[in-house]
């Protein structure tokens, strides 16, 4: 029998595993259709939850289904100031108000925002995490990319088309600690 080296031992790492089972949903912005990239859809926040997995509140959103007669709940990151019955607007077209999902290159520099798509489509990936948000810094408008600074401080550059929700995350001030 051969053993397990020193440099194996130490590379394992410890018995942690996250409490995925108790997650109530993936996260994600709506698949990205014609309506959101021309004009905007309404939806209106039906739920603000806890979810176990993370820091931050989840808000379930309600639209309609733009082929069928039905509703289709999506499950957004909620931010700051979302309460339930509130309607949120999502697509090009929507207005500059805490809680719309828009393009980021609509969107004017300096403004702050969440959950924001690093390639087009994918649903929201940056800032995401409680009490996080992402800046605006500023637009290319020749090469259709925008520069935004994340919570580590770091600049990305993103295409413009990319969606990013207004508003900081919900849940901030989690990892302070109490003054005594």
């Amino acid at each position: 029998m051969g053993r397990v080296i020193r440099n194996q031992r130490k590379g394992r790492g410890s018995i942690f595993t996250a409490n995925t089972r108790l997650n109530k949903a993936p996260a994600k912005f709506r698949n990205l259709d014609y309506a959101e990239r021309h004009g905007y859809v309404r939806g209106i926040v039906k739920d603000i939850i806890h979810d176990p997995g993370r820091g931050a509140p989840l808000a379930k959103v309600q639209f309609r289904h733009p082929y069928k007669y039905k509703q289709v709940t999506e499950t957004f990151i909620a931010n700051e100031g979302m309460y339930t019955g509130q309607f949120i607007y999502a697509g090009k077209r929507a207005a500059l108000t805490v809680g719309n999902v828009l393009p980021v290159g609509e969107m004017p520099e300096g403004t702050v925002v969440s959950n924001v798509e690093e390639k087009i489509g994918d649903r929201g990936t940056l800032g995401r995490n409680s009490g996080g948000y992402i800046t605006i810094v500023g637009h290319n408008p020749d090469e259709g990319k925008t520069r935004i600074k994340l919570p580590s401080g770091a600049k990305k550059v993103v295409h413009s088309r990319s969606r990013g929700m207004i508003g900081i995350v919900a849940g901030g001030g989690r990892t302070d600690k109490p003054l005594l």
